[in-house]
C-alpha cells in the first residue's frame, strides 16, 4: 500500500480497517523514502506491530532501504528487496547550524541573553560553532536515539545489539550480500510476490490500496456515545495571536505552522463549557516559541485539568514551549526518540546597523524614555538592558520550573537539574521523571478513556483545525520575520538541528 506524506492519523485509520475485515490476510508495504522523524518511524512500527497482533501478515518491498526504511521493515515478518537493489542502514547524522558569519557578511549581528549554557538556540545565530555544552547535549541526543533505533532492529530481527551494530556498520550491502548477512529475507522483485507468497492471483489477489479500499468492510459504527474524548492540537511554533498554517508544505525558514494564544485558548475554553466532553487528548508537536502565548495556554488547559482529565500525547517534538503547555496534563506519553524538555528561556534580538552602512540608509531616531530603545535593532543591548532582559527571562524561567516542580511532584531544585535548557529524548525524559509512560498516541488516547471512565467504544473527536492559511515566504523574508519576532519578547523555544536518516 502506497503512503505520502506524514499524516499517520489517516494511515493509522487503514490499518484499522485492514485488521477489522477477516477477508484480508495480510498487507504487503512498498516502502520508498519516509520523510518522518524517528518518532515518526517509531508511531508506524507500533503499528505494524499492532496489525501482526491482529493475524496479519506484514510484509515489506521495497527497491532499495535507507536507515528509515530499514527500521520500519524490521517491525514487519519479513523484508524482502528487489534484485538490483542496496540496503544501506549507516546509521544517523545531526548537524548543528550556525549562521553567525553568514550574518556577519550582510552586516547583521544577534544580542541574546539566555537562562544557561544548554538553552542553545540563540547559538544558532550568535556563535561559528557549538558550545562545549551544546555540543554534550547534542551526543547525548544522538546516542540515545542511536540506541533505540539499535534496541528495535535487535528485537524484532532476533539479533544482539553487537550483531546490530556490526550490520550498520558493514553497510551498504548489495542485494546478494543483504541477503547473505541476514540483514534481508528475501530478493525478487514485485512481479513474483504473488508466487513468494502462495497467492494463486485469480482466488486471492494482490490489490493496491486504491482497488482494495473499495472492497474493504467499513468498520462498524460505534454506539452512539453522550461523551467523547476530545482532540486538541498544538503544532508547530507557539506564537501570540491566531493560529495559522501553510498551505503547502514549506522549506526550511519558509513560514510554519502556528498555534495562536488567542485560538487555542478559545478552544480550550469552549472544551471545558462542553459537557459531551469527557477528557482532552493533547497531541503536542511543537519546539515552543512565545513565552507569553505558552503561558496563556497552560493556564487555560489548567483550567480544564482541574474539571476533566487531560492527557498529553507528544509527537516529533515537544521542547521549550511544547513542554510548557503540557504540564497541566494528568499524564504525559511520549515516543523514546521524542526530542522533549528544553526547560529554558532565551531572548534574542538582530542587531542591524551595520547592514543600513552597507545600504546607505540614512535614519534618524527620536525617542522618549530611559528605556525606549530597548530593542532598537541598530544597537546591542546596553549593560543596563541587558540586566533588565535577565531579569524578564529570569522571571519567565522561575514560572515555568515553577509549573514542571507542580505538575512532576518535584523541588524546584530538581527540575533546575534537568533544566536550564537541557534537551532530553523522550526515553531520557522518562528516567528524569518529566514523561509518565513511553509509547505513542493510542496509548494516550487509551488513557485519556480510562481517566475519564469512558468505554473503549467512546469515539475520539478533533478539534477543527483553523481555516486561515499563512502564504509561503521566501526564506529570506521568513528569516527576518522569525528574527524579529525574537526580539520582541522571552522565547520559550528548543534549538534545532538538521537530522538525517542516510
Amino acid at each position: 500500500m502506497p503512503y505520502e506524506g506524514n499524516d499517520l492519523h489517516t494511515l493509522q485509520a487503514q490499518f484499522e480497517r485492514i485488521a477489522a475485515d477477516g477477508r484480508i490476510t495480510g498487507v504487503i508495504l512498498h516502502l520508498r523514502s519516509l520523510p518522518l522523524s524517528q518518532a515518526q518511524l517509531q508511531t508506524l512500527r507500533d503499528m505494524i506491530g499492532a496489525l501482526r497482533d491482529k493475524g496479519k501478515r506484514v510484509i515489506a518491498w521495497s527497491p532499495s532501504y535507507d536507515m528509515a526504511t530499514y527500521y520500519v521493515a524490521c517491525a514487519a515478518d519479513e523484508i524482502l528487496l528487489l534484485p538490483g537493489g542496496t540496503v544501506a542502514p549507516i546509521g544517523l547524522r545531526r548537524k548543528l547550524l550556525h549562521f553567525k558569519d553568514t550574518l556577519d557578511e550582510i552586516g547583521v549581528k544577534m544580542d541574546a541573553v539566555q537562562i544557561s549554557p544548554f538553552k542553545s538556540g540563540p547559538d544558532t545565530f550568535t556563535r561559528s560553532e557549538p558550545t562545549e555544552a551544546s555540543r554534550e547535549m547534542a551526543n547525548w541526543l544522538i546516542d540515545d536515539q542511536f540506541e533505540v533505533m539499535l534496541e528495535g532492529i535487535a528485537a524484532s530481527r532476533g539479533l544482539t545489539l553487537t550483531a546490530v551494530r556490526q550490520l550498520i556498520d558493514e553497510a551498504p550491502y548489495t542485494d546478494l550480500q543483504a541477503l547473505e548477512a541476514g540483514v534481508i529475507d528475501g530478493v525478487l522483485n514485485e512481479e513474483a510476490l504473488p508466487h513468494h507468497l502462495g497467492i494463486e492471483r485469480l482466488e486471492r489477489p494482490i490489490e493496491t490500496w486504491e482497488k482494495a479500499e473499495k472492497a474493504i468492510m467499513p468498520l462498524r459504527p460505534a454506539p452512539r456515545q453522550r461523551q467523547h474524548v476530545a482532540l486538541l492540537r498544538i503544532e508547530g511554533m507557539i506564537v501570540p495571536g491566531e493560529s495559522r498554517r501553510p498551505p503547502l508544505r514549506t522549506p526550511l525558514f519558509a513560514a510554519p505552522t502556528q498555534s495562536g494564544d488567542l485560538t487555542v485558548v478559545q478552544r480550550i475554553r469552549n472544551l471545558r463549557e462542553d459537557d459531551e466532553v469527557g477528557a482532552v487528548l493533547l497531541w503536542v508537536d511543537s519546539p515552543g516559541g512565545s513565552a507569553t502565548a505558552s503561558e496563556a495556554m497552560a493556564s487555560a488547559l489548567e483550567q480544564i485539568a482541574a474539571e476533566k482529565p487531560l492527557v498529553a500525547a507528544f509527537g516529533t517534538m515537544a521542547a521549550s514551549g511544547g513542554y510548557y503547555v503540557s504540564t497541566p496534563a494528568q499524564w504525559v506519553v511520549a515516543q523514546p526518540s521524542t526530542i522533549t524538555g528544553s526547560i529554558g528561556v532565551f531572548s534574542l534580538k538582530p542587531v542591524v546597523n551595520e547592514m543600513l552602512d552597507k545600504l546607505h540608509v540614512g535614519r534618524e531616531a527620536l525617542s522618549r524614555g530611559r528605556h525606549a530603545d530597548l530593542f532598537d535593532p541598530e544597537q546591542p543591548f546596553s549593560a543596563e538592558g541587558e540586566q533588565k532582559m535577565e531579569e524578564s527571562i529570569a522571571r519567565i524561567y522561575e514560572l515555568f520550573i515553577q509549573r514542571v516542580a507542580a505538575a512532576r511532584k518535584m523541588t524546584v531544585e530538581e527540575v533546575d537539574a534537568i533544566g536550564g535548557g537541557r534537551v532530553w529524548t523522550g526515553r531520557q525524559a522518562f528516567a528524569h521523571g518529566l514523561v509518565d509512560e513511553l509509547g505513542g498516541f493510542e496509548r494516550a488516547l487509551a488513557r485519556a478513556k480510562s481517566l475519564a471512565q469512558l468505554p473503549d467504544a467512546a469515539p475520539l473527536r478533533p478539534v477543527l483545525a483553523p481555516k486561515a492559511a499563512l502564504a509561503a515566504m521566501p526564506a529570506p523574508q521568513a528569516l527576518a520575520t522569525l528574527l524579529r519576532a525574537q526580539a520582541n519578547q522571552p522565547l520559550c523555544l528548543s534549538p534545532f538541528w538538521l537530522d538525517s536518516w542516510r
